[in-house]
């Protein structure tokens, strides 16, 4: 194929697989459309198809002639990797006469997907050093990308082979990897998720903050609601919210929310709504929505919220600021005695899962694959690299023997009170199966579901007024789905 069609045929896939505002959008899709949604919808939760060594294209073969490499960025949390892990350890001669640009478009409204995609259709028309170098995807649109020509082979064209990433988790692996076995991308990080409680709620109320303990109480639903019914009758929710339950059942479906152009509903999806439903008549929850100023006031150490279920990012970037006192920012110390610093606990909760996590790809018709090659090494396959990323940022890093380096010297995180929840996140990560479970299509179920289903938990409208509430909204939004 060559490299216009190539670039254009990528294009056309994402306009085709969609995301809920992209540049590529218009409502009148063609049956050819919809057959090519189809085909992005299918490609999650593959096993990458082994690639021999002698198809790994030695280093020095990889093109590398651009002066100016663009990454594509929603937030700074990527830059700042790179910039104190990456580049202290770059290979400096690829780098020689080369800046980085960084293209930063917020998450918030699509921006960042559609700037994206603007940029993407643009590619085989840009000058060199405008061109798109790398990016980045997040699991609930990365089919959208992954199934197209856009992402360059991680093995054949980027030159990674199977044992420069043999201690990555499998299934960060599976996200990446399109319908014919090929793998798209990395990740420097494993989101597992865990259960993280406030200890002091614990003790009052259960008798001991100790993690194993209170795992015993919580180790499956029935008794996670038991625990709900004790917490309320002390005027503590035993979450949030609407939203803080949906990724313990979304990902770990059985099915894909879409399939042959046809939206399912899963169990799991269902199971969702009925626990929600129950835990909002009860008093179980305080009828947050995720993020909102209401659902961070929880995160306090007085804050009448007893847990909430995060993924290996929740802690540093989100738990740990909202239950300080006094910021960071303000001259507050990451410290025991500001706010709930050293009272939080983790356990596994009632059911494994992941929530998130971001992968690196490798732009198609980029002037600087081997610089590419050097990121995707250092920052996804180095394992002393990925050790001190976990032991500086608390982020779990997709290494294993990274990761077992830290729990074998006794890692202990000051935060949690000393707990090793590394040990933990490991067990919940092992557990993680993609098979079959993700779509092209799921950030746009996920949110128009979780939207509708809240004015069914509030009593406004019943479970079937909602549905429909959905199955509107959802097919305007991709019009080539259908939906009994």
């Amino acid at each position: 194929m060559t490299k216009l069609k190539r670039i254009l045929a990528g294009s056309l896939a994402l306009c085709m697989a969609g995301s809920m505002l992209t540049a590529c959008g218009g409502d009148d899709s063609s049956k050819s459309d919809s057959k090519a949604a189809d085909n992005a919808s299918k490609a999650g939760g593959n096993t990458a198809t082994p690639v021999d060594d002698a198809d790994i294209p030695a280093a020095d073969s990889l093109v590398n002639t651009g002066k100016k490499y663009n990454i594509y960025v929603w937030n700074t949390e990527f830059k700042e990797r790179f910039e104190t892990y990456y580049w202290p350890n770059r290979d400096e001669a690829l780098w020689d006469g080369v800046e980085v640009n960084w293209v930063t478009n917020s998450n918030e409204g699509n921006v960042y997907q559609t700037k994206l995609d603007e940029a993407i259709s643009g590619q085989n028309d840009a000058k060199d050093d405008d061109k798109i170098d790398m990016f980045l995807v997040e699991a609930d649109y990365a089919l959208k990308y992954v199934d197209s020509d856009i992402c360059l082979d991680v093995r054949k064209e980027v030159g990674i082979s199977e044992s420069d990433t043999a201690n990555q988790y499998k299934y960060t692996q599976d996200v990446m990897t399109d319908s014919n076995g090929i793998l798209k991308g990395l990740s420097w990080q494993a989101t597992p998720g865990l259960f993280l409680y406030n200890a002091d709620y614990a003790k009052d109320v259960l008798g001991t903050d100790d993690p194993e303990e209170v795992q015993a109480m919580l180790s499956d639903w029935d008794k996670f609601n038991d625990v709900a019914a004790k917490m309320q009758e002390k005027g503590i929710a035993m979450v949030s919210g609407f939203d803080d339950t949906y990724r313990c059942f979304s990902n770990t479906v059985s099915s894909p929310w879409v399939t042959d152009g046809k939206i399912t509903i899963d169990p799991q999806i269902s199971a969702w709504v009925d626990q929600t439903k129950d835990y909002t008549d009860k008093g179980y929850n305080n009828k947050t929505s995720l993020w909102d100023d209401a659902w961070k006031a929880g995160q306090k150490i007085d804050g009448k919220t007893f847990g909430y279920f995060f993924s290996t990012w929740g802690i540093p970037f989100t738990l740990l600021p909202n239950t300080l006192d006094k910021s960071v920012d303000d001259g507050g110390k990451e410290e025991e005695g500001n706010g709930g610093y050293g009272k939080w606990r983790a356990c596994a909760g009632p059911q494994a899962y992941f929530w998130g996590g971001t992968w690196i790809c490798g732009a198609y018709g980029s002037d600087n694959i081997a610089i590419t090659r050097d990121i995707m090494l250092k920052l996804t396959c180095d394992t002393d690299i990925m050790k001190k990323i976990t032991e500086e940022q608390q982020d779990y890093t997709n290494n294993k023997e990274a990761i077992k380096q830290l729990i074998d010297g006794g890692y202990s995180n000051a935060f949690l009170g000393g707990q090793d929840h590394l040990s933990l996140l490991t067990e919940a990560a092992d557990n993680i199966d993609l098979s079959n479970k993700l779509s092209a299509y799921d950030q746009g179920c996920n949110e128009q579901f979780q939207a509708a289903m809240k004015d069914y938990f509030l009593g406004n409208v019943t479970y079937d007024e909602a549905l429909e509430n959905f199955k509107k909204n959802i097919t305007n939004v991709y019009s080539t789905l259908t939906m009994d």
